[in-house]
């Protein structure tokens, strides 16, 4: 009897040995598909055909892309795949076309669609979009809108960690109908004046984790659209850029609302907003609720916190409407710094559904070092602790 318990470890470690969790990650480089470092030649194919590789094995795989310039088109990197384990190493530079038009119809550049358990990690994502301004200011309408640097879409357990997005023709990352997604060390360089190029937005999405990033763009730096809740944002620096914000939402009449988000231990340099609300003016089913900004710092940032529910751009299918969307329960803890304009605190809310439930605990913003001011349209809720300006709720 005493040969049992042997006989029954030895059989353990045997099936053990055999499992597919025992055995090693697949390790595919994309140079063994003809990928070229060199900056010039064309390794679209070959990325696309070692994620085939990679999405087709059953068991976990990594993708190798080793240093050195990488010239992609547009990459779609689809699932389901058979295995919940692909990791993307970049440790090189993915470039993006220097003519614009290759991939500026198209709405992304590198796009994950409906895969889980991927993770994409270190490596910069070059979109080369600086001449996108040029080409729209000169073009007007003959010029394509541009292309969303990389995308998650309809995807499950996603980490973006360590990654470097430079000059995107379009939004940098956008995470779109995703549960469970952490991004994390990402940083995301564009010029001050480039349009539409938000660093990071989040959309109809759940789970979605933000954490030690530095952002510098034209636009939003973190943007949230419809359908998106349980967010956490934390420790992200911003500037230039628009500022962390909730919106544009009520675009559409029929719209999933905004909840659950949290947004705290920011920077914001020289950004155009802080942290920021919008809404369109007009009617609408949506919501935004339950949100909390807290700690943040504001260094010279024109509209430090600000509820913009009257965003009508080219007074063009709202003038004389008001918005429907309702915002509730809203906390603005521990904010301070310095505004670069007067109204470091602007509430305008709507006339039918005005923002109820606002919170400001702690908040101390400056003009030229003297207090700011604050203004309030169809605001109701509290203020507590050290508050400057003077509420207006």
């Amino acid at each position: 009897m005493a040969l049992l318990p042997l006989l029954i470890n030895l059989l353990f470690i045997i099936f053990c040995a055999s499992s597919p969790f025992a055995r090693a990650a697949q390790l595919i480089s994309v140079l063994s598909y003809g990928a070229m470092p060199d900056g010039k030649t064309d390794s679209t194919k070959a990325f696309a055909a070692a994620w085939s590789q990679a999405c087709a094995s059953t068991q976990p795989a990594t993708i190798s892309v080793p240093k050195g310039s990488f010239s992609l088109g547009q990459v779609r990197f689809q699932g389901p795949c058979k295995n919940t384990a692909i990791l993307l190493r970049i440790d090189g530079t993915l470039v993006a076309p220097s003519d614009y038009k290759v991939i500026g119809s198209a709405q992304n550049w590198l796009i994950f669609e409906h895969v889980s358990g991927v993770t994409l990690s270190g490596g910069t994502l070059d979109g080369q979009g600086s001449g996108t301004m040029v080409m729209q200011k000169n073009s007007g309408k003959d010029c394509p809108s541009g292309a969303t640097s990389l995308e998650f879409s309809n995807s499950n357990n996603i980490a973006i960690t360590g990654l470097a997005s430079l000059n995107s023709q379009m939004f940098h990352i956008v995470i779109n109908a995703c549960h469970n997604v952490e991004v994390q060390g990402v940083k995301v360089s564009a010029a001050g004046d480039s349009p539409n190029t938000d660093g990071i937005h989040v959309q109809a999405s759940t789970g979605v984790t933000i954490l030690n990033s530095r952002i510098g763009t034209g636009d939003d730096c973190v943007s949230i659209g419809p359908g998106t809740s349980n967010l956490w944002i934390e420790n992200v620096g911003c500037g230039p850029g628009h500022g962390i914000s909730i919106g544009s939402l009520g675009k559409d009449s029929q719209e999933a609302g905004v909840q659950n988000v949290t947004v705290k231990t920011t920077t914001f340099t020289g950004t155009e907003n802080g942290v920021r609300i919008k809404t369109w003016g007009r009617p609408s089913n949506g919501f935004a609720r339950n949100i909390l900004f807290q700690h943040s710092v504001m260094t010279n940032v024109q509209n430090p916190i600000v509820i913009d529910q009257n965003y009508c751009p080219g007074e063009k299918d709202c003038p004389g409407q008001v918005s429907g969307v309702k915002i509730s329960d809203v906390t603005y803890q521990d904010i301070h710094g310095s505004s670069a304009t007067e109204l470091a605190v602007k509430f305008d809310c709507s006339k039918t559904n005005p923002c109820s439930g606002i919170k400001l605990e702690d908040v101390k913003l400056t003009y030229k070092n003297q207090p700011a001011e604050a203004s309030c349209s169809n605001a109701g809720g509290v203020a507590s602790g050290l508050v400057q300006p003077t509420s207006c709720l």
